[in-house]
């Protein structure tokens, strides 16, 4: 009777322990999230280019492994390629891509996070465009870019205890996006995202 009183006590303790860290523990969740690209690309790894103001808008999903790391699955579209000033006119190319970010979070307390994580994606359209300030001279032109693009990302964020976030996020591609001159992306991006 005494091993059966321990065991039952044993047994009531464990399910409130574990009932408590549940309680304390974050949940899952979704959400879309946007904002603004500062895109541009580096050529046989020297300086880079110009920035193109673009722009990024998508879904993600946030899991909690525990109370302070989550593992963050992103579909986002991304404007992104490079401006040049030349020759009295603007040189434009737009990359755009369907990006598949995956994102370890470390929160550092309920609200401040860090995070890191591999990226991969696919470009759905390119465009290179001059624009001389004269109509006449003025040209566009389409190529193919490889189609997959893929890098990895290091970002900073605050999210509130409602779900809206704001974050700053660095992408540094190592895929080159022509064969020639191993151009690759880079790409600052500052978002607000809002769980659903």
């Amino acid at each position: 009777m005494k091993k059966l009183i321990v065991t039952i006590g044993i047994f009531l303790m464990t399910f409130h322990i574990a009932n408590a860290q549940d309680a304390n523990t974050k949940t899952a969740n979704i959400g879309v999230k946007g904002g603004y690209n500062l895109a541009a690309v580096s050529f046989d790894g020297d300086a880079e280019t110009g920035q193109r103001s673009g722009f990024h808008v998508g879904l993600y999903g946030e899991s909690f492994l525990n109370q302070h790391i989550a593992l963050q699955l992103e579909v986002l579209y991304s404007q992104q390629g490079y401006e040049i000033e030349a020759n009295g006119g603007t040189f434009t190319q737009k990359l755009d891509y369907i990006n598949l970010p995956l994102m370890l979070k470390g929160y550092l307390g309920d609200n401040f996070f860090l995070e890191a994580g591999p990226q991969i994606g696919v470009a759905i359209s390119h465009k290179e465009e001059f624009d001389s300030n004269f109509n006449l001279f003025d040209t566009s032109q389409e190529f193919d870019p490889n189609s997959f693009d893929y890098g990895v990302n290091f970002g900073a964020g605050f999210k509130t205890d409602s779900g809206i976030s704001l974050s700053a996020r660095y992408h540094l591609g190592l895929g080159d996006i022509y064969d020639d001159g191993s151009p690759k992306n880079r790409v600052w991006m500052f978002s607000i995202g809002f769980d659903l």
